[in-house]
């Protein structure tokens, strides 16, 4: 078998709202030295080997905000907390370091604003997910859906003034899908273009690896929880490129017949994935080939 050659994806790994957010962390622990009990809401990114690595340092992570001792740091992950969330820490004496990731903000911002004035909400994303739950925490009790698709789209009611805000991580085709159907469904539809810049860069990129065959296939690093990183291997497997997607190097072991007969490995990463996973997992393809390079 010849040679690997690897292609890494132009854009991979922590986006700035995460490395804000992470950076922010380890600043916290660092600068500790009053021993107080430093805490997340969930896990701060979706991203288990880098949140072990954060709790190792010191950080706690909550379930929810009642188990927040009086008295302790909350950061408030890229993902962002509902106003109830946070108005209920503030009320327990709870210091709170807002790491909300800007485009998260936006989207925040754009369900009050329209919320107040009487537009109803649509939300495109995964309704699990804490990122939606958040901006849901923003609407102000206004009428709220969330779709996953343009299918679920057509089965909204008419309403006179509709605003259609997205989950960061979504894809701007099916962003521009929701809305075709959407017109249909009001006399004023706005819609708010929140998709991360970092997103649509990666998938982008991802795009540009697996055009035209380029790579034979790709292994793709990021956490299960990540939907970014989904959107990733979704595209992917859209041009029919073999894909891999593993957290860290260690599932390659028992994925190593994955690449028999493959020459061009191309490399991707979501934005929740920080770069030593994602050198960890190049050395262990090299590793890999040094070992059996007669797969």
């Amino acid at each position: 078998m010849s040679k690997f050659e690897i292609i890494m994806a132009e854009h991979a790994g922590f986006c700035f709202g995460v490395k804000r957010a992470v950076d922010a962390i380890e600043e916290s622990l660092a600068q500790n030295h009053e021993n107080r009990k430093i805490w997340t809401i969930g896990l701060p990114i979706h991203n288990p080997q880098e949140v072990k690595r954060l709790e190792n340092l010191g950080l706690n992570v909550a379930n929810d905000e009642s188990e927040i001792p009086h008295g302790s740091l909350v950061l408030i992950r890229a993902h962002g907390e509902s106003l109830e969330v946070l108005e209920k820490l503030q009320s327990r004496g709870v210091e709170v370091i807002d790491m909300t990731c800007p485009f998260v903000k936006k989207a925040q911002d754009f369900a009050a604003k329209f919320s107040g004035l009487n537009y109803k909400i649509v939300l495109l994303g995964d309704k699990n997910h804490p990122e939606i739950k958040g901006i849901i925490g923003h609407a102000n009790h206004a009428q709220v859906s969330v779709i996953a698709n343009e299918n679920e789209a057509q089965e909204l009611a008419h309403f006179p003034k509709i605003a259609l805000i997205s989950q960061t991580t979504q894809r701007e085709e099916k962003l521009s899908k929701v809305s075709g159907v959407l017109i249909s469904k009001c006399s004023e539809l706005h819609v708010c273009n929140t998709i991360c810049r970092a997103t649509s860069e990666r998938q982008d990129a991802v795009k540009n690896l697996v055009r035209d065959g380029s790579v034979d296939g790709v292994v793709l690093v990021g956490g299960r929880a990540s939907a970014n990183t989904s959107k990733l291997r979704d595209i992917i497997m859209n041009e029919n490129i073999s894909v891999l997607w593993i957290e860290e190097s260690q599932e390659l072991d028992s994925n190593s017949n994955w690449f028999r007969d493959k020459n061009k490995i191309g490399i991707a990463a979501g934005a929740s994935t920080p770069s030593w996973l994602i050198i960890n997992v190049i050395h262990k393809i090299a590793q890999i080939e040094a070992a059996k390079g007669d797969l």
